[in-house]
């Protein structure tokens, strides 16, 4: 175990699994954001190409009509990594097409399936980006870049985390959410865990410096995770295609579908949140998968 979890420091939380998802608020405050998380879609250049079973370009664009049939109005769309499995610009603009459909400013960060500079050059238009924090209302939302080259698991330089400290330190009048790929508190599944952010020491003494920060938020897990750290919530959410099952010690494919996760932030730090899935899983999975 880590030093942190040695010392009682966090609430490693919790995996909600096979729960109801909960609604979105109607007639949401003007003064709330909504903001809509789209993570670890896995394209690929060819469009009839599969993983685990499943044609990630299809659940891709099944799960972005569900949520602009069920979620809209919104803020903002986060793209939180493993946009494209196979690093591919045609994947990168395939997706920047479909996320432009939103209408809304899109703000994208890495994840370990990624190359960071191809994402951001085959991604960046009127409303795509990748820059590193955006202010709205009383809230900052700080975008981090935890991947590693060529390593699946993640880690935040010394440049991410002076930035971390740097941009929370000189907004202390708004509350924060910070974004990353990788999960930095582990959530009880070996093989994951052994992707899990390489440095959390340094990540959570940021946070513990500032009490600003109100969530953390991440993907690459593919799969539904609350848990707090003292006063800040903790938020992992599932993949536009493949589920991992949670609590396996071992690779498993969950039957849960494709989803995205929905955030309220509220003017006084309050955050709202929930995931929304396809109603059907797309044919095709393989459940008897034993990796990708």
């Amino acid at each position: 175990m880590d030093r942190l979890q040695n010392q009682g420091m966090y609430d490693i939380g919790k995996i909600t699994h096979n729960v109801a998802e909960q609604e979105l608020t109607e007639n949401l405050p003007g003064d709330v954001l909504r903001l809509l998380q789209i993570s670890d879609c896995h394209l690929y250049a060819d469009t009839s190409r599969r993983l685990v079973g499943l044609n990630t370009q299809e659940t891709f664009e099944q799960v972005i009509d569900l949520a602009m049939q069920t979620a809209m109005p919104a803020d903002m769309i986060l793209a939180t990594g493993d946009i494209v499995h196979d690093a591919s610009p045609e994947g990168y603009q395939r997706a920047r097409i479909h996320l432009e459909q939103f209408n809304l400013p899109v703000f994208c960060l890495p994840g370990n399936h990624d190359v960071p500079k191809t994402m951001a050059y085959n991604m960046e238009s009127e409303l795509v980006s990748s820059q590193k924090s955006v202010v709205s209302g009383n809230w900052i939302l700080i975008f981090l870049d935890s991947t590693i080259p060529s390593e699946a698991g993640g880690g935040l330089p010394d440049d991410e985390l002076r930035l971390l400290q740097e941009t929370l330190q000189a907004n202390q009048d708004l509350h924060a959410l910070i974004c990353l790929h990788h999960h930095p508190v582990k959530i009880g599944s070996a093989w994951m865990d052994g992707m899990y952010l390489r440095n959390p020491e340094s990540f959570f003494h940021i946070i513990e410096q500032n009490p600003n920060t109100r969530g953390v938020l991440w993907g690459h897990i593919h799969q539904t995770y609350e848990g707090m750290h003292n006063h800040v919530r903790l938020m992992g959410s599932p993949s536009t295609c493949i589920q991992f099952t949670p609590g396996r010690d071992d690779f498993a494919i969950d039957h849960l579908s494709p989803g995205f996760r929905w955030l309220e932030l509220y003017p006084d730090g309050r955050i709202n949140s929930g995931v929304k899935r396809l109603m059907q899983m797309p044919a095709g999975l393989d459940l008897k998968c034993g990796g990708y």
